[in-house]
């Protein structure tokens, strides 16, 4: 059967499907189970809107189970067992395995890395431009521009960005980008001012923003206003923070200290610690405009009499913005950042495309592919499978309460 016929055919049979589910499945409650005639007729009908909604939900928790559910346990389960030994209940060893693979660490690593810069950077950058683009005139075509990579899959978003880190031999012309601007460089002033001077204050500017931050978490809590798990949360957040300064401060201190190979085309990919970040830039380009439409919405929704307001009062823009406008859309920074958060714990594509967790990029999603479909080690892949979700469940536990928080 022809593709086009075939997926016709399914979408016919599958909207058919749930009509004929809603119908009959109502009609056999209403008609035969519990049907509203005879003396029990008021009990029937009550009856029936109790079992109703259930009986709506049901495909939904059925798929929910079969597709969720199930290959969670079953995970956890392949975990516990040897697939060698044909399936064997082994406990905890295929964990003490993947424990002693450097490997392991180097990807948890690496995955700490990327959710410490990936939703900063790119909360920050959309925030930026959330606001930017609201000042300007062609403001809409801008976000358009920005929201554009959303649309690009993070494979395709891989292979762009290999082409802009691309390095060919000296004697040949630089087709990637990086290397075409790198080789501009000699070791002169602008040399001093672009690779030591900007990327060490922009560091620096980075560290300062973080201790701010943490300093404003910890006198949150110093407040006493908040229960013990946002307290918690909130100190989490600020030792967090605080490595995230030190780190900032010694790559500045990098930034001013490095020795550059000026004139030789660099293989970016292959340069441990600077080649993560590279791969970071691919995510931050993609997420950015996500960050951006969501927060370009909730700043629409502040209302001008609090921004008028404040004007009036003396305050400069500058005050505005973090004194006024902030404290009234942190809610949705929250929510952007943990969603960019979840992405982040799963990626897998971009590294997988670009180095293939060679030169110390590796990710967790690209180690247990690689222990799943390469080493075929079930055991360890399901371990570090399991080690995935439980990074996960504690955001979604945050956004669960947050949500249930603002109902209440």
């Amino acid at each position: 059967m022809h593709p086009a016929l075939l997926g016709l055919f399914t979408i016919i049979i599958g909207v058919g499907g749930c009509i004929g589910y809603f119908y009959f499945s109502n009609q056999f409650l209403d008609k035969v189970l519990f049907p509203a005639k005879g003396p029990h007729a008021g009990r029937n009908i009550n009856r029936a809107n109790i079992v109703r909604p259930w009986l709506f939900l049901f495909p939904a928790i059925v798929a929910l189970g079969l597709y969720l559910a199930y290959p969670v346990f079953a995970t956890l389960w392949y975990s516990l067992t040897d697939r060698d030994q044909g399936g064997a209940f082994v406990g905890l060893a295929n964990y003490q395995q993947m424990m002693n693979e450097p490997k392991f660490w180097e990807a948890l690593r690496n995955n700490m890395l990327w959710l410490i810069v990936v939703p900063a950077a790119s909360t920050a950058f959309g925030l930026l431009a959330a606001q930017l683009t609201d000042r300007i005139r062609w403001g809409s075509f801008a976000k358009s521009l920005i929201f554009m990579p959303m649309a690009i899959s993070f494979v395709g978003a891989a292979v762009i960005f290999k082409l802009i880190y691309d390095t060919r031999p000296v004697d040949q012309n630089q087709i990637g980008v990086l290397n075409a601007v790198w080789l501009q460089f000699s070791g002169g002033a602008g040399s001093f001012l672009i690779l030591r001077l900007l990327p060490g204050l922009l560091m620096i500017c980075a560290a300062a923003a973080a201790v701010f931050v943490a300093y404003s978490q910890v006198k949150t809590v110093m407040e006493g206003r908040l229960s013990k798990f946002a307290a918690i949360m909130r100190g989490v957040i600020a030792a967090v923070l605080v490595y995230v300064a030190f780190a900032a401060l010694q790559f500045a201190f990098g930034a001013f200290t490095a020795e550059h190979p000026y004139g030789v085309p660099q293989t970016w990919l292959t340069i441990p610690g600077w080649n993560s970040f590279l791969l970071m830039v691919v995510l931050i380009w993609i997420q950015t405009g996500f960050a951006m439409v969501i927060l370009s919405a909730a700043l629409r929704g502040i209302p001008e009499e609090t921004v008028e307001a404040a004007i009036v009062d003396g305050a400069n823009p500058f005050q505005v913005f973090f004194k006024i406008k902030m404290p009234q859309i942190a809610g949705t920074i929250v929510v952007v950042w943990t969603t960019i958060t979840l992405v982040v714990l799963k990626v897998f594509d971009i590294v997988f495309a670009m180095t293939n967790g060679q030169w110390e990029t590796q990710v967790l999603a690209n180690y247990m592919y690689d222990k799943l479909f390469r080493a075929n080690d079930w055991g360890v892949g399901s371990a570090s499978a399991m080690v995935i979700m439980l990074l996960v469940s504690p955001i979604l536990i945050w956004n669960v309460y947050n949500a249930r928080k603002e109902m209440r």
